[in-house]
């Protein structure tokens, strides 16, 4: 837990530094309790993925942003129920999104603010030019029960060091200027810019048309921020503790983590050599295969083999998806003391 309260500190301080609003994804931890820990921290809002997730950390806080294209019916009436009580915005890059929407929260009575979700790169969701942002934020401001908020970006491929990063950074800040000086000469709002994530987090004083960064995996961090140099292994508060169940195959033993504790996701840097994971007692294993209850670990390259029943613990190459397939977390206080707690969100899916 020390560890948890010094990675939000440190980011709320980088807010604070340069006029940031922090909005925490809150995809990371899918907990209520570490919500509020951001929350504490003077987080400006929480970011989902989900309408579930929504749901949920309406708990934490009453400022939400769901940072996905729900369109169908089954979400837009959740999402439309939940607006009569928090200030929730969606993010979406089309007009058939905005008039599902606006159809929902009419029929609810209540207000929903949206933002324009603009490509700046990242190639998954996103109008594809200023322009056509320009063009949906009219369609928004026309369309009854909806509240044009301002733009939403993400690109998250930037997981290199800065001066990689530099030359995207100052891309996507032309691309929002450039969006943001349209909405506003035609007469549209653009109070909010949103965008960021954790690997490009500290680095998001460098596009001066942000107004708030959606960082999730760095309360916990992971081995992918380790090895991208953004953060070190003492910044990596959550680990998967294991039980060595196997040592009979020569060069390798087994954990009882596979494919249904630790994810399949590759390390986002040099994946072949970096495995699966970081095995923290002997960093120079490597766990090479995952089935879905059983991970192998190559130890010949270690001068130290662990014994049968030995507890082991692994840092996730990418922490996110990882605590969604556990039911609880164990808290470690600094008396060493521990109390388990539940992964709230786990699951919420739709």
């Amino acid at each position: 837990m020390p560890t948890v309260r010094r990675n939000i500190t440190r980011l709320a301080d980088y807010g604070r530094q340069h006029k940031l609003g922090i909005r925490p994804h809150t995809k990371t931890h899918k907990s209520v309790l570490m919500a509020r820990l951001q929350m504490e921290a003077g987080a400006v809002g929480l970011t989902v993925a989900k309408v579930g997730e929504a749901e949920v950390m309406s708990e934490a806080s009453g400022d939400l942003l769901l940072a996905y294209p729900a369109l169908d019916s089954a979400r837009t009436a959740r999402i439309a129920k939940l607006a009569q009580r928090a200030t929730l915005r969606v993010g979406l890059d089309s007009a058939a999104a905005a008039d599902a929407i606006g159809d929902a929260v009419r029929s609810a009575g209540a207000t929903i603010g949206i933002l324009v979700d603009l490509d700046v790169g990242f190639h998954r969701t996103g109008v594809q030019s200023p322009a056509e942002a320009l063009r949906l934020a009219q369609h928004v401001s026309r369309t009854r029960g909806l509240r044009l908020d301002g733009l939403m970006c993400f690109r998250g491929d930037l997981k290199h060091p800065f001066e990689q990063q530099k030359p995207a950074l100052l891309e996507i800040n032309a691309l929002l200027d450039e969006a943001a000086d349209l909405f506003r000469r035609g007469g549209l709002e653009c109070g909010i810019v949103s965008g960021g994530s954790s690997p490009s987090a500290y680095f998001s004083h460098h596009v001066d048309a942000l107004t708030e960064i959606r960082p999730g995996t760095y309360i916990y961090n992971d081995m992918n921020q380790v090895r991208g140099g953004f953060n070190t292994i003492d910044d990596c508060a959550a680990r998967v503790e294991c039980t060595v169940v196997s040592n009979a195959v020569p060069g390798k033993f087994v954990i009882d983590a596979g494919s249904k504790a630790l994810t399949m996701d590759r390390s986002a840097h040099n994946p072949e050599l970096n495995g699966f994971g970081h095995v923290v007692e002997y960093p120079e294993a490597r766990i090479v295969r995952l089935s879905e209850e059983h991970g192998e670990v190559d130890v010949s390259q270690s001068d130290r083999r662990p014994k049968l029943g030995e507890r082991v613990h692994v840092i996730p190459n990418h922490i996110c998806p990882c605590i969604n397939l556990h039911d609880n977390v164990w808290i470690r206080e600094e008396d060493e003391s521990l109390r388990q707690i539940p992964v709230d969100a786990r699951g919420m899916l739709t």
